[in-house]
C-alpha cells in the first residue's frame, strides 16, 4: 500500500458539487444505518424468541424436543450474528453523522473523522467476507472428503 504524506501547503478542497455528492451519501448511509438497527433488533429479538420457544418445548416434552431442533443452537445464532451485525452499522451511522456535521461547518477534522468510520465500516466488512469465505471453502472441502471417503 502506498502511504501518502502530504506537504505543508497541500490542503484538499472540496467544491460544491463533490459537496453535494457527500450530503447525498451522508443521507442515504444515515437511512441505511437505520434500517440496519432496525434488524440488528429485529434479529436480536428473534433470537430471544426461538431461545425461548426451544426452552419452554424442552420443559413440555422432557427436554427432547428442544434438544432435537436445536433451539438453543439456533438462538444464539441469531444472538451473535445480531451483535455481528451492530458493529458496521454503527460504523456507518458514525460516518453519517459526523460527514453531515463536517459539512455543515466545514471543519476538516470531522470529515477526518467521517472518513476513519468509514474506513472501519468497509475494514470489517471486508474481513467479515474474508471470515465467511474461508468457512465456505473450509466446508466445501470438507464435503469433498466426506464424498470421496464414501466413494471409496
Amino acid at each position: 500500500m502506498n502511504e501518502f504524506t502530504p506537504k505543508e501547503n497541500q490542503d484538499l478542497i472540496i467544491d460544491f458539487e463533490s459537496k453535494g455528492f457527500l450530503k447525498e451519501t451522508a443521507k442515504w448511509t444515515y437511512f441505511l444505518s437505520i434500517l440496519g438497527f432496525v434488524g440488528v433488533g429485529i434479529l436480536f429479538m428473534i433470537g430471544l424468541f426461538v431461545q425461548s420457544l426451544f426452552s419452554k418445548l424442552g420443559s413440555m416434552f422432557g427436554g427432547m424436543m428442544g434438544n432435537q431442533m436445536g433451539g438453543g443452537f439456533i438462538g444464539t445464532f441469531y444472538i451473535v450474528m445480531a451483535v455481528v451485525y451492530f458493529f458496521p452499522v454503527y460504523y456507518m451511522f458514525k460516518f453519517s453523522t459526523k460527514l453531515k456535521a463536517a459539512l455543515k461547518t466545514n471543519d476538516n477534522l470531522k470529515l477526518k473523522d467521517a472518513f476513519k468510520f468509514m474506513k472501519s465500516h468497509f475494514k470489517f466488512v471486508g474481513i467479515t467476507s474474508l471470515v465467511f469465505i474461508s468457512f465456505y471453502a473450509l466446508i466445501f472441502i470438507v464435503f469433498i472428503i466426506f464424498g470421496i471417503s464414501s466413494a471409496m
